[in-house]
């Protein structure tokens, strides 16, 4: 699978954790359109009512990324024995597709899915470190699928309306106010822009995350 990661803008100044929404005003003032900045500063001041949170740092499968061995072909997953007795306990059903054991982290972790307004479906699971929009200064930024520390790591996914994923994918401002919101909420720092030291997972020393191990590793 191809990922145009691309993008010929950024943030322009570091996140202030302090003042984050004063930081995104300033960031708001690069985007020349007034109805562009209007609909970003609407969904970031009623974030609750555009996305969903887990309710916990969870990394299901350690073993686990997405990258197929073909680039021609969709990832299927098989789950091992453990992961289907703990779904099963847990009334949450596995799908087998590529974003599947991302979606069942999440779920695990205590986080819902909203129903759509104009579809059967509910909203899209988003990982937040999505290989795109590096760090002001960086020239690079983790993809979370393609990595097994992080790809079913519940703090790094969110269930994200429609209208707010298509902002997602367009405005570096947008994509790292969510990023500082998973820092607020799990000191989630993959891209280690927060803290100072982070472990492989991605959590500076202290931080809650449960991991499920394989049973007899």
């Amino acid at each position: 699978m191809s990922y145009n990661l691309s993008s010929p803008n950024g943030i322009l100044e570091a996140c202030d954790l302090a003042d984050l929404d004063g930081w995104f005003a300033r960031e708001l003032l690069s985007i020349s359109n007034p109805s562009e900045r209007c609909i970003l500063q609407m969904v970031a001041s009623d974030l609750d009512s555009f996305v969903r949170w887990a309710g916990e740092a969870l990394l299901l499968w350690p073993g686990c990324n997405r990258v197929s061995k073909s680039e021609k072909k969709e990832v299927y997953f098989s789950y091992p024995p453990h992961l289907r007795q703990l779904v099963k306990s847990q009334g949450v059903r596995l799908d087998t597709r590529a974003n599947g054991p991302a979606i069942a982290s999440f779920l695990l972790a205590a986080g819902t899915r909203p129903k759509r307004f104009g579809s059967s479906n509910a909203w899209s699971l988003h990982h937040l470190y999505s290989g795109k929009f590096p760090y002001l200064g960086r020239d690079s930024t983790v993809h979370a699928v393609k990595e097994c520390s992080h790809f079913t790591q519940s703090a790094g996914v969110v269930a994200i309306h429609p209208i707010a994923d298509a902002l997602f994918d367009e405005y570096p401002i947008f994509a790292w106010f969510l990023r500082a919101q998973a820092y607020l909420r799990f000191t989630y720092d993959p891209d280690q822009v927060f803290s100072s030291e982070c472990d492989i997972y991605g959590f500076p020393s202290g931080s809650a995350c449960r991991i499920i191990d394989v049973p007899g590793e």
